[in-house]
């Protein structure tokens, strides 16, 4: 694997046609695909984080360095994880959950809508419902622990913080789209390094297009 720093040059920022390009959050994704894809039939094998103008990435083969629009700095990645290891992390994610209509076809919720939802099936009042703040910090905890064993890590949920939280919408053929998008940074435990290596590489949850399962990590 590869891990990126991809910087857009100022010059490139100034065209016109660069902004036409990022008309919709998916926009950036297109951008940084011309420098992984080299033919038609080509599979997006990387997965990346936005910070305005530079964009982190983990990919499968090194992306192209020749452009005049971006900056690009590549290394060799290639973690080496121990059982018991403490990680502090970093993850843009999209948090859903999936569930099923009563004709049996399965959905996907916004984890936060989900929360709600259980609340007014428990019948509690809206005015006991807990503040958002917290009520978006424990199903972004409860979403993101509940992954730990398919990929390998423990979540120390008391170190878990949810530093933002928000739709992205855009609109798509004849109605509009809705992702959700959390900014989670904490500490994890190794438990299965070669799973948690391979999710790594692939990305946590939905939308890697728009930028979500990206995890970066360091010692704890």
């Amino acid at each position: 694997m590869y891990l990126s720093k991809i910087e857009l040059r100022r010059s490139a920022a100034e065209r016109p046609e660069f902004w036409r390009n990022l008309a919709d959050p998916y926009g950036f994704h297109k951008l940084l695909w011309q420098l992984f894809s080299d033919s038609p039939q080509r599979q997006r094998d990387f997965i990346y984080r936005q910070e305005d103008r530079v964009a982190y990435t983990v990919s499968q083969r090194p992306p192209r360095t020749a452009s005049d629009a971006w900056r690009v700095r590549v290394k060799p990645y290639q973690p080496r994880l121990r059982p018991g290891q403490r990680l502090r992390f970093m993850l843009r994610a999209n948090p859903v959950v999936s569930r099923r209509d009563q004709d049996g076809r399965q959905h996907r919720h916004d984890v936060v809508m989900d929360a709600k939802r259980a609340l007014r099936e428990q019948g509690l009042a809206r005015e006991k419902w807990p503040p958002l703040p917290d009520l978006v910090q424990g199903a972004c905890a409860r979403w993101l622990a509940a992954r730990g064993q398919a990929h390998g890590y423990e979540l120390d949920a008391d170190r878990l913080v949810v530093e933002r939280y928000r739709q992205l919408r855009f609109p798509k053929k004849r109605h509009a789209v809705s992702v959700s998008v959390a900014d989670l940074r904490g500490v994890l435990e190794v438990k299965d390094p070669e799973r948690l290596i391979a999710m790594l590489g692939s990305g946590l949850g939905p939308a890697k297009g728009f930028g979500c399962g990206l995890m970066l990590i360091k010692a704890a």
